[in-house]
Parts: C-alpha cells; structure tokens; sequence
C-alpha cells in the first residue's frame, strides 16, 4: 500500500521573505497586545524564529515597531484615483485614505501614545515621517500637478500649506477618532476650506518675480 503524501518541509526563510515575516508578526503584535506589552520575545515566538534574528536586524523595539509600521504602509498603498477634475480626485482621495488609513490610524496613534514617544524622543511629526517617508507626498504632487495641467490649480501661486491642508485635515480627524470620515466632513474640507483659498490664491497678484 502506498504511503500517503507528505508536504516537502518548507525551506528556510532568507533575506526579504524572513524580514517581511518579521515585520507581519510586529504589526499583528502591534495591533493584538499594543506597543507596551510587545516585546522582541513576543514577536520572535509569533514569526517562530529565535530573538537573536530580530536583534541583527533592529536594536530594540522602538525600532522594531516603527519599522513595522512602515512596512505595513508600503504593503496596503493607498492609490489616488484620476477622475478629470481637481474636485473630484480630492474627495475620492480621501474618502480612499479615511477608509483604508483608519484601522492603520488607531494602531499607529496608540503605539505612538502608549510608550513610542516617549521611548525614542521623537516628536508626532519625526514619527510621522519615519513611518510616511514622501510615497504620500509624491501621489499628492502628481493629484496637484494633474490639475496643474488641466489649468485648474496654478502652483505657482497656491502656497504649499494650502495644498497639504485636506490631507493634514483628514490625518487629524483620524487621530483624533479612527474611523473613515463621513461624506459630508469630507466635502467640507474640499468645498468650504481648500476650494475658496484655491480661488483667492488663483486670482490673486502674481508672486514677486513673475510675470
């Protein structure tokens, strides 16, 4: 009689396939014991590995947890979409990022909160750009330069703090309550806060040295 079939023994995980492993079993720590109660222990017993493989990798779970957090945003990109008009890529991007950042939002905010800060130093904002880097900025630069092209937005003129104010604005309301912003928030932002100053910065004086 035939012996039944047996699975081959999976092979050793190396380089980018063991650090993803790595950095899945940090986020799922993140998310079920929160960032107090993570331990580089915990995380090398989920990802079944031995501690010493962390510690070649990241001196210590700060480092660990921010890392995490990071991998998990290149993983689950956020892509904003073309609708042809500068209004209609704004509330679907971020209808798209409340609805896909909210989860990721209140994991982030609670491990910054709940020890990170305070552990490395950082600052919300230092954090904030560890974990972000410029993938957001440059999809927001190509949203803004699409309307830039279409003759809607003249970013010679529309300072740059005007151009980040949807986006800070959905990023706060995450903070503040981690669920996807309703349709009407988000309307409000475009239509009664960023439009009218795209308007006023549009059809104000030129900036100084231009014609």
């Amino acid at each position: 009689m035939p012996l039944p079939a047996t699975k081959p023994p999976r092979g050793r995980r190396r380089g980018p396939e063991l650090e993803a492993a790595l950095l899945g079993a940090a986020w799922d720590e993140l998310a079920q014991a929160g960032f107090a109660r993570l331990t580089m222990e915990s995380v090398a017993s989920r990802a079944n590995t031995g501690v010493a493989v962390l510690y070649r990798r990241w001196a210590n779970k700060d480092e660990l947890a921010l890392a995490a957090l990071k991998h998990y945003r290149d993983t689950h990109p956020v892509e904003i979409p073309d609708t042809g008009s500068l209004r209609g890529d704004l509330l679907a991007a971020l209808t798209v990022m409340g609805e896909a950042r909210a989860a990721f939002f209140a994991i982030a905010s609670a491990t910054a909160f709940s020890g990170l800060l305070a552990s490395t130093g950082l600052t919300p904002t230092q954090v904030r750009d560890r974990i972000f880097g410029d993938r957001q900025l440059l999809l927001v630069q190509d949203l803004y330069q699409r309307a830039h092209d279409r003759g809607e937005i003249d970013l010679e003129r529309v300072p740059a703090a005007v151009l980040a104010m949807p986006f800070d604005l959905v990023r706060n309301d995450l903070l503040m309550d981690p669920k996807p912003l309703k349709p009407p928030r988000i309307r409000a932002i475009v239509d009664e806060l960023f439009l009218p100053l795209v308007r006023l910065h549009n059809s104000g004086p030129s900036p100084a040295g231009t014609t």
